[in-house]
């Protein structure tokens, strides 16, 4: 046993792919050769990804795997013996080629696999040599690769094409000290690799052994190899330099990812700009310079931007100057831009820019981003004017009109991500109020799980109504999410809707809010299936929330069973169906109650839920209905006032009279009023148990 090192040394790989690459290079070649029997029990891989390589350590390698006995399966007993016993040629032909002969007929196993009886034979495979072995998981690891776009380039001998993702220069592997003959895209393994274009002290860096990798790298080849050493490195610099300026850098994880990416040795430096361009809006220069030119801004202690901003820098020279000026220099022209942008577009009101709206198109089945912000008004009037508040209602109208406006910009024009930001800082530079401005930049929210809800209640309305637009008419129209694919994003407006709802005090029902979206769209087609598509639809994805969460199935599908049109409601449901399932009465409340169900689904006739007190004959059927008489006003009390804990646990109380009743009343007598009778108090019953949630899904 040795340890084991591979590198394949390629030129520049994609920076956004690279962390994936490498986990995905090491992953597969120790899968593979664990799976071949070449590694320890013990055995750990660590990944290496830079830039320009990458590469896997791999402790406790064999050279050879150990032999395997295994039973190889034949053939049926029918087909490889005659009535004799003797070898028939089709299983002479078999142990042929696998190197025996007749003489071994007698010690084939028999054994029946579920359809017949086969026989098998005892054999010894030779172990696979590391060379082997790792040729084998060097070609599934390339082949397994989550290449983003693949390259074809030429080979060296002038005809040879490969594919990969960036043309490949090296290829190193060593068990021990030791070079593994192997080969792949046209290259030999050896013993040597390069280091840092500009920075190696040696080219090539000669490896004395696998697990000298790392340290050679960084001494000789002025390269940190692995990537989340280099993460770690870069962090603490820009840490470093920023507290030396009494200020923080941006807390960016994709940013700090994307540049781990780009950089073999990282030297942070600080650049600056000119104090003017703070006069932009500080999300715009912020963007600029991470986006453009992978900067990293720095903040104050409230939080505003300033004019300096961190370079992670791959080389390291004993003057800094030169790079520290280069990078101003290229950042200038970036904020100029901004700078520009943001003051044309000044020069004209959102509500000017409206018209232009008509000429954006949003959906060929669904017309413009004018045609869209028209519904999306109507119905944040429709849910503003239901909660009766007219003020909400005209303003949450203005901001839905004016929320879109931005998206006609020349500063969302060149960043889209801007969008909402934007429109925002010139609703507010018109002198529009702080509800309409910010609902115009929160009506996005939430856009991912854990965002932040809009600010005000203006916002909260405008944001429902525009998802709720976009659910509807892309259900509308047939475009709805599939498996995996959800182009609109549709999964995530709903689960922006039900926060809302949840979060957002706005006590509408859902089916109120759906059939006031519905009811703005002019084209033709089945709202009765739409809706109803739309009710699963979101239910289906408020399951899920609540799974995750920690809600059990059970609980959840008695809740979601009697679809609360309050989604504010359904946790506090939830809780109480919880409480209600530790009580000792639950299991039989809960049996009987399905059992009820069934009785009542049963009956050909209509069910009226009154009972006639003359006709209860039974001691069990008069217990019963005096139970209820003392319980359900409790119950139903409890429920108006939101307690749905003591609502159910009031039920507790039917547990004896129930079972009794199951026990010595025959619901379905002879004389037509004794059965609707009881047929009626089993409805009261029903009703009374299933206000807060379907018990009858908690049975066993």
């Amino acid at each position: 046993m040795s340890n084991l090192l591979v590198e394949l040394f390629v030129e520049e790989l994609p920076p956004k792919a690279l962390n994936k690459l490498g986990q995905a290079f090491s992953s597969a070649l120790f899968d593979s050769l664990k799976a071949q029997g070449l590694t320890a029990a013990d055995s750990s891989v660590t990944p290496y990804a830079s830039p320009r390589r990458l590469a896997a350590h791999i402790t406790s390698v064999a050279a050879k795997a150990d032999d395997k006995a295994v039973a190889q399966k034949l053939m049926p007993v029918s087909v490889g013996l005659d009535a004799d016993g003797n070898a028939t040629p089709a299983l002479q032909k078999k142990l042929s080629a696998l190197g025996a002969d007749a003489s071994v007929v007698s010690q084939l196993k028999r054994e029946h696999d579920g359809k017949a009886e086969v026989l098998f034979l005892d054999l010894t495979v030779a172990g696979a040599t590391l060379a082997e072995g790792l040729q084998k998981a060097l070609d599934e690891a390339i082949a397994k690769l989550p290449i983003p776009k693949v390259m074809t380039y030429q080979l060296q001998d002038g005809w040879s094409n490969v594919n990969f993702v960036r043309p490949a220069h090296g290829l190193v592997a060593l068990h021990g000290s030791a070079i593994v003959a192997i080969s792949t895209l046209g290259l030999t393994a050896s013993n040597q690799t390069q280091g840092h274009r500009f920075e190696a002290t040696q080219n090539p860096i000669v490896l004395r052994d696998a697990d000298s990798y790392a340290k050679q790298l960084q001494q000789d080849g002025a390269v940190i190899p692995g990537f989340k050493e280099r993460r770690d490195e870069i962090a603490s610099q820009l840490q470093a330099a920023a507290s030396k300026l009494g200020l923080r850098p941006i807390e960016d994880e994709a940013l700090l990812d994307e540049v781990t990416a780009l950089v073999e040795r990282p030297n942070v430096l600080v650049g600056q700009f000119e104090a003017e361009f703070l006069a932009v809006p500080q999300e715009c220069l912020i963007l600029t310079m991470k986006a453009n030119q992978k900067y990293f801004p720095l903040l104050d202690a409230e939080g505003k931007l300033t004019n300096q901003f961190l370079i992670v820098s791959n080389i390291s020279p004993a003057d800094p100057s030169a790079v520290i000026g280069g990078n101003e220099r290229v950042v200038r022209p970036r904020l100029a831009d901004a700078k520009f942008f943001f003051e044309q577009d000044r020069k004209k009101t959102l509500e000017s820019r409206i018209p232009g709206l008509a000429r954006v198109v949003y959906h060929n089945k669904l017309g413009s981003q004018g045609e869209r912000i028209a519904r999306v008004s109507a119905i944040a009037n429709l849910v503003a004017t239901a909660l009766g508040d007219q003020t909400l209602a005209a303003q949450a109208s203005q901001a839905a009109q004016l929320a879109k406006a931005d998206l006609v910009t020349d500063m969302v024009g060149e960043f889209p991500e801007l969008q909402g930001i934007m429109g925002r800082y010139y609703a507010q530079h018109e002198g529009l109020s702080d509800d309409i401005a910010y609902a115009i930049e929160d009506h996005y929210r939430p856009r991912f799980a854990g965002d932040e809800l809009p600010r005000n209640r203006v916002g909260l309305v405008v944001a429902l109504a525009d998802k709720l637009e976009t659910l509807v008419g892309m259900f509308s129209i047939g475009e709805k999410p599939t498996g995996e694919k959800d182009p609109f994003a549709l999964r995530r407006h709903a689960i922006g809707i039900l926060r809302i709802l949840n979060e957002g005090d706005i006590p509408l029902g859902l089916n109120t809010l759906l059939e006031q979206a519905l009811s703005v769209f002019q084209h033709d087609f089945d709202q009765t299936a739409v809706l109803q598509a739309l009710d699963e639809f979101i239910y289906d994805r408020l399951a899920s929330s609540l799974r995750e969460d920690g809600y059990s199935a059970q609980e959840i599908d008695a809740v979601l069973a009697l679809k609360p049109q309050l989604i504010s409601d359904i946790r506090s449901r939830l809780s109480a169906v919880r409480a209600f399932a530790a009580l000792a009465e639950a299991p039989s409340l809960a049996a009987a109650n399905k059992r009820v169900g069934n009785i009542l689904k049963k009956s050909e006739s209509t069910i009226e839920a009154r009972i006639n007190p003359a006709l209860l004959q039974e001691d069990a059927e008069k217990a019963l209905a005096q139970s209820l008489e003392q319980v359900r006003p409790e119950a139903q009390k409890a429920f108006a006032a939101g307690d749905y804990t003591s609502s159910l646990k009031a039920l507790a109380a039917l547990r004896t009279p129930v079972d009794d009743f199951f026990d010595h009343v025959m619901v379905n007598a002879d004389d037509p009023a004794l059965k609707a009778n009881r047929l009626a108090l089993l409805a009261i019953l029903h009703q009374a148990m299933n206000q807060v949630a379907d018990l009858s899904r908690l049975a066993a």
